[in-house]
C-alpha cells in the first residue's frame, strides 16, 4: 500500500483535513434567455473552466421569453388563436441546458418566475418583467412543473436529472417585489410542487426557501413583511451586537415537518447587508461586519442540523459581498479579498456558497452603464477579467486536503496527484470588524485603497522534490485591477476595441515569478503582501 506524502509546515508535520470547495460547487447567472447569448456562453465556459464550477443557477426558467408555457399559437399579428390547452415548448430550454450539460455542468434549477397566462397579478419586476404571483390555477402550475421535469428526464435521463436540484421559488419573503403572496401561499406552492416531483422519482432533489438575508427584528414573522418592525434596526447605532437570525428557515421546516413534506435541502440567501426601513420610510443599507457570513451559516447550520431534517443540505444560493447589481466595489480588488476570505473560513459549513453572479450580461435593471458599473459579474459585460475572477480561480487551483489553516490563508494538498499550493491574502485588520460596504461610484469604491497596511508572510513548506517548482500570482491594486485602468482612462462609457484590448492586458496582468526547491527539499516562502492583495502558490513541477 503506498504511503501518502507527509509535509512539515513551519517545521511541524501536518495532520490533513478536508477542504470542501464550496465556492465551485455552485454559482449564479441572471435569468435563463441571457444564457442564448454567444458572449454570455463564451463568458460562462471561460469560467467553468477556469474555476471547475458544477452547478449554475439563474432566474426565469418559466418566464414567457423561453416559451415553456403556451396558451396561444402567438401568430404574431392579429389576435392570437387561444389553445384548447396549454402547449408545453422546450426549445429555448433545451439549448441552454444542452449547453451546459455538454461542458460538464449540471442545472441548479429555481422554479420560477410565473408565466404570465398563470399568474394572478401581472404587475412584473425588474427591467425583463418578471411575473411574481402565485398561480391563478395551482392544478395548471402543477402541470407546469410535472411536464417539465418529465421532459428533463426523458432528454438527460433518470440518472442525470437525480443529480440536481430544483429550488422552489426565489426570495419570496420579498413582497412584492418577488412574491406577490403571502408566506403560507408560499408553503402551500412549495407543497404542491414538492409532492408533483416525489410523485414523478421520489430520488429527484427540491428544497426551499430561498429566502433573502437574515434580520435581526420580526419583519418577517407575519404573512406578508411590516417593515415598522425594522425601525429599531434603522435606527440601531450598533447592529452588529443585535440578534440576526434567518428568515422563514424555521417556519418553514416545522410547516413542512407537520405535513411530512421532504426537504432534501435548505436553502438561504446570506447577503452580509440589509436594507431596514426608517421613520420617515427610507430604506437605510446597512453592512455588516466582516465574519456575518460565517456566524450566520454556523447558526443556520445548527438549526438545520437539530430540525425535523437534519439531514438536509444547506445551500446559499446567492451571495456575494452585497446585494446591488450597482455596487462599485464588485469591481475591484476589495471584493476579491472579501470573498477569499469568506470563502475559507466557510468551507465547511455548507454544501454550496453560490457567488452570484459570474456575468455582467445581467439585466435586471436594464444593460450597465458602462463597462465597469459595479455589477455582479467575475467578468465584465465585454468580458474582461474583475478582481473577483482571478481570485475565483486561485481558489480552484487549491487542493481538496488541508495542511494549514491561519487567518490569512491555507496550504494545501491535492489528494489525487499530491501537488502543494496555497493561498494567502492581506485582508487589512483596520477592517477586522467592517465589511466592505456598498459604493455608489468608482471613486467611492477606490478610496479604499488608503487603508493600509502591508502583511508578510512567511512559512516553510519541507518534504518536496528537490528541483521543483511553483509558481506565485499575486492580484493586488497594481496588478490586474483593471476598474483602476479604466478610471486612469477617463471613465470612456464606451471603449473603443485599442481601449478594450488595453483593459484585457491589465486585467491579466498579476506579478508572477517562479519559485524553486532548493535540495533540502524546503520552501521558504517570504512575500510582502500590499493591503488587498491576494496570492496564489501553485506547484508546477
Amino acid at each position: 500500500m503506498k504511503s501518502k506524502p507527509r509535509f512539515r509546515i513551519d517545521g511541524e508535520l501536518r495532520e490533513e483535513t478536508a477542504l470542501p470547495h464550496v465556492w465551485s460547487r455552485c454559482i449564479g447567472a441572471g435569468r435563463a434567455n441571457e444564457a442564448l447569448r454567444a458572449d454570455w456562453q463564451r463568458q460562462f465556459a471561460e469560467v467553468a473552466a477556469a474555476t471547475g464550477v458544477e452547478y449554475l443557477r439563474f432566474h426565469g426558467v418559466f418566464h414567457d421569453d423561453m416559451f415553456v408555457y403556451r396558451d396561444g399559437y402567438g401568430g404574431g399579428f392579429g389576435p392570437d388563436t387561444p389553445l384548447p390547452s396549454p402547449v408545453y415548448t422546450f426549445s429555448y430550454v433545451d439549448k441552454v441546458f444542452d449547453f451546459l450539460l455538454d461542458l460538464g455542468v449540471r442545472p441548479f434549477v429555481e422554479l420560477g418566475f410565473m408565466p404570465r397566462a398563470l399568474a394572478t397579478r401581472t404587475e412584473t419586476v425588474f427591467w425583463w418583467g418578471a411575473h411574481c404571483s402565485p398561480p391563478n390555477d395551482m392544478a395548471r402550475w402543477v402541470e407546469l412543473v410535472t411536464r417539465t421535469v418529465e421532459h428533463w428526464i426523458d432528454r438527460y435521463g433518470s440518472d442525470e436529472v437525480r443529480q440536481w436540484r430544483f429550488e422552489v421559488w426565489n426570495e419570496p419573503n420579498l413582497v412584492p417585489y418577488f412574491w406577490t403572496g403571502t408566506k403560507t401561499e408560499y408553503f402551500q406552492l412549495y407543497e404542491h410542487t414538492v409532492r408533483a416531483i416525489k410523485a414523478i422519482d421520489p430520488a429527484l432533489k427540491v428544497g426551499g426557501p430561498a429566502t433573502s438575508v437574515f434580520v435581526p427584528d420580526d419583519r418577517y414573522r407575519g404573512e406578508t413583511e411590516d417593515r415598522s418592525a425594522a425601525l429599531a434596526t434603522a435606527a440601531a447605532t450598533d447592529v452588529d451586537a443585535l440578534d440576526w437570525r434567518p428568515v422563514w428557515i424555521e417556519d418553514f421546516i416545522a410547516w413542512c415537518a407537520e405535513r411530512a413534506l421532504p426537504i432534501d435541502f435548505v436553502s438561504a440567501h446570506l447577503y452580509p447587508t440589509d436594507f431596514a426601513y426608517g421613520a420617515d420610510g427610507e430604506a437605510v443599507h446597512i453592512t455588516r461586519y466582516a465574519d456575518a457570513t460565517y456566524d450566520d451559516l454556523t447558526l443556520l447550520r445548527k438549526l438545520v442540523r437539530n430540525s425535523p431534517y437534519p439531514e438536509a443540505e444547506i445551500h446559499i444560493t446567492e451571495w456575494s459581498t452585497s446585494p446591488s447589481a450597482r455596487d462599485f466595489i464588485h469591481d475591484t480588488p476589495f471584493a476579491a479579498t472579501s470573498i477569499t476570505r469568506s470563502y475559507l473560513k466557510c468551507a465547511a459549513l455548507a454544501d454550496s456558497i453560490s457567488y452570484w453572479t459570474f456575468t455582467d450580461v445581467f439585466e435586471e435593471g436594464g444593460a450597465g452603464i458602462g463597462p465597469f458599473h459595479g455589477g455582479f459579474g467575475l467578468v465584465n459585460e465585454g468580458g474582461i477579467h474583475k478582481p473577483t475572477f482571478h481570485a475565483f480561480t486561485m481558489l480552484g487551483r487549491l487542493g481538496d486536503r488541508l495542511l494549514l489553516s491561519t487567518p490569512d490563508g491555507v496550504v494545501t494538498r491535492d489528494s489525487r496527484t499530491s501537488a502543494v499550493s496555497a493561498v494567502f491574502f492581506n485582508y487589512p485588520e483596520d477592517m477586522a470588524m467592517k465589511g466592505v460596504a456598498a459604493r455608489g461610484s468608482y471613486p467611492a469604491a477606490r478610496a479604499l485603497a488608503e487603508v493600509g497596511p502591508g502583511r508578510r508572510v512567511r512559512h516553510s513548506i519541507g518534504g518536496l522534490r528537490p528541483g521543483g517548482t511553483f509558481l506565485v500570482e499575486i492580484l493586488d491594486w497594481e496588478h490586474g485591477n483593471a476598474a483602476e485602468a479604466w478610471y486612469r482612462l477617463g471613465s470612456p462609457l464606451n471603449l473603443s476595441r485599442a481601449e478594450h484590448d488595453h483593459l484585457s492586458g491589465v486585467a491579466d496582468s498579476l506579478l508572477r515569478y517562479t519559485l524553486t526547491v532548493p535540495d533540502d527539499g524546503v520552501l521558504d516562502l517570504d512575500v510582502e503582501l500590499a493591503p488587498w492583495a491576494v496570492m496564489s502558490l501553485t506547484q508546477a513541477s
